[in-house]
């Protein structure tokens, strides 16, 4: 009974304990795209050289030549076909190579011209320095979580059911740019055939994405109305809501407003409110009380009966 494939840091082990970085089936299907691609551009290159050179020497060296100018070209389209998905993977991992290779021609240059003491301490002043400001720590870390966030998003598609047809293709979607957000990482991603918002959208797929990326939620949303296959993914991290603002206003409002008194024990007196209309003293109106059968009219106390109002 042969074991199972198992998966290491650097790719695919096989029953017989190799390691594959490229899937199995995905370097087959690219070696027949490359056989295609080699007879395919032999044939169109080949032909159309082979009609220039015979204008101006004979038709059979002509077409001698424009084949052999053909298969030099088809052996290079079928080479750049054939080697990919190796490709494909350093196109992946071109951020952290770039920074890699950075960081040791820095470190390779600094010891050159330095003692190894003082590019110590350079070294520890230059990663030291930033990781205390919190400010460029905190902008650091949020990039580290794009660059991972890219990674497992990768790894999401590749195991994702709905892109099972995409999978044997070796077409996964492509994931194009993240950058931090007070929340958490926004991703641009293009979709191959075989994949929809539909998909991502249906029930338990974007709890399955925000485990996949080592977040509390995931959020899809289209990114242009012109092209259904460019989404927008918000992988939430964190609540920015629940942090404490500190506001100067408070500081700025005096505790006493200017021209008040207070007295220990009582609420200040002597305020101005001119906004606030004063209430008019306008008499009572006169009730109506009920005596037998009919209504009189109460003459209110303050009314002069003796004077002669008309």
């Amino acid at each position: 009974m042969s074991s199972p494939r198992t998966r290491s840091v650097f790719g695919r082990n096989d029953r017989h304990g190799r390691v594959h970085v490229v899937d199995t089936h995905v370097s087959k299907s690219y070696r027949q795209k490359a056989l295609i691609a080699f007879a395919t551009t032999t044939f169109v290159v080949g032909l159309l050289a082979a009609v220039v050179i015979s204008a101006d020497l004979h038709p059979i060296l002509g077409l001698i030549l424009g084949l052999l100018l053909g298969a030099v070209c088809g052996a290079i389209v079928g080479a750049l076909v054939a080697i990919w998905p190796l490709l494909r993977v350093l196109v992946h991992w071109w951020v952290e190579l770039v920074l890699a290779t950075g960081v040791l021609a820095g470190w390779m240059t600094l010891m050159q011209a330095a003692p190894t003491v003082v590019a110590v301490l350079v070294l520890a002043v230059g990663v030291g320095v930033p990781a205390a400001i919190g400010r460029t720590r905190r902008l650091a870390l949020a990039w580290w979580w794009c660059l991972v966030v890219r990674h497992r998003l990768r790894l999401y598609f590749a195991g994702h059911s709905g892109a099972h047809t995409a999978r044997l293709s070796g077409s996964r979607p492509l994931v194009l740019w993240a950058r931090p957000t007070p929340a958490g990482e926004r991703v641009w991603v293009w979709l191959r055939p075989g994949l929809s918002l539909k998909d991502l959208e249906a029930e338990g797929q974007l709890a399955r994405l925000a485990v996949t990326c080592w977040a509390g939620e995931a959020r899809a949303a289209a990114a242009s109305r012109s092209y259904a296959g460019l989404l927008r993914l918000d992988i939430t991290r964190r609540d920015p809501l629940t942090g404490t603002v500190i506001s100067p206003l408070p500081i700025l409002i005096p505790d006493t407003p200017p021209g008040t008194t207070t007295v220990a024990g009582m609420s200040p007196i002597g305020l101005d409110l001119p906004d606030v209309p004063e209430e008019a003293d306008t008499p009572t109106p006169p009730r109506r009380t009920r005596r037998g059968d009919a209504d009189r009219e109460q003459t209110p106390d303050w009314v002069d009966t003796n004077y002669d109002y008309a």
